[in-house]
């Protein structure tokens, strides 16, 4: 019995790492059997494996409980949730500062989820060689005022993709955003030889296509691992109750519980709403505050 961690899986077979290598794995059939969140297996999984008698095939026998986990709502009229990567130490949003242009109201939602998993959260503005860094940090300064990290990136020229490099090599990172943004780039920059493959961005639509169609982990000579993610068009909350949504977004801790309704307050209408009052006063940005209430209207919880 082997122990490892699931790098990627295509067509039921599951590639894990373990201390003696790469081995290729089925799925026990039991295993199918038990009830998780999404699928039974995702990248970053970690799991038992036994080689098979007779054969050269290894089974995976045992999954162990995540201790976190990216979720979204799956595509498709029915509500289902969709585990992106498991057990992660942070989400590393990626969105092109120019070409395709940023939708900032998507960036709100993908951190409301790292927010809602309790994942530290890092934005990536890529591409700034196609605006100038001074022009790049209008755009996304407001994530700087609230306290996130944001790093301003060229996989093009490589500014800073050394500062990228030391984020991506503790622990296990997920590279996510739109589509065309420069992820794969990104990735060939920060270790050289991976090879990954790119694509140009769609002249027709100006949007980026799916160059990653599967999710992969990749192992990073510095020792960390980042999950290479397919671009996503739209990004469903799933998960998150509504009345705690107010939560996730942190510039508003500070209002919050001195609202004139207390934790019954949406935000949105009521009278005597702190949240609201500091929005009207500019303490919290009026792009963010129009994302929020976006969402509780229900307005931008299944697509862009």
């Amino acid at each position: 019995m082997l122990t490892g961690i699931v790098l990627r899986s295509s067509g039921g077979v599951y590639e894990v790492e373990t201390a003696e290598g790469v081995h290729e794995a089925l799925l026990r059939g039991r295993l199918k059997l038990e009830s998780r969140v999404g699928d039974r297996v995702v990248v970053g999984d970690r799991v038992e494996i036994e080689a098979a008698t007779p054969g050269p095939a290894w089974t995976i026998e045992h999954v162990d409980e995540r201790h976190s986990a990216l979720v979204r709502r799956a595509p498709g009229k029915a509500p289902k949730a969709k585990v992106i990567v498991a057990n992660l130490h942070r989400v590393v949003v990626v969105f092109a500062s120019a070409d395709p242009e940023p939708h900032l109201r998507m960036l709100d939602r993908f951190l409301v989820l790292a927010e809602s998993s309790d994942l530290d959260a890092v934005v990536v503005a890529n591409k700034i060689d196609l605006l100038g860094q001074a022009a790049a940090r209008a755009r996304f300064h407001v994530y700087e005022e609230i306290g996130y990290r944001v790093v301003f990136t060229s996989a093009k020229t490589g500014l800073g993709v050394g500062e990228l490099r030391e984020i991506l090599c503790e622990g296990i990172s997920t590279l996510t955003g739109p589509s065309g943004v420069g992820k794969s780039s990104l990735l060939n920059a920060v270790q050289p030889g991976l090879g990954l493959r790119v694509s140009a961005v769609s002249e027709r639509v100006r949007k980026g296509r799916h160059t990653t169609v599967t999710a992969e982990l990749i192992h990073l000579e510095c020792g960390g691992y980042v999950a290479d993610t397919p671009g996503l068009r739209e990004i469903g909350l799933w998960g998150v109750d509504l009345d705690e949504l107010g939560l996730y977004f942190p510039e508003f801790e500070p209002y919050l519980g001195h609202c004139r309704y207390r934790n019954s307050c949406t935000h949105s209408h009521e009278p005597g709403c702190s949240v609201r009052a500091a929005a009207e006063r500019g303490e919290i940005a009026e792009s963010r505050f129009d994302s929020y209430l976006r969402l509780v209207h229900g307005d931008d919880l299944d697509g862009a």
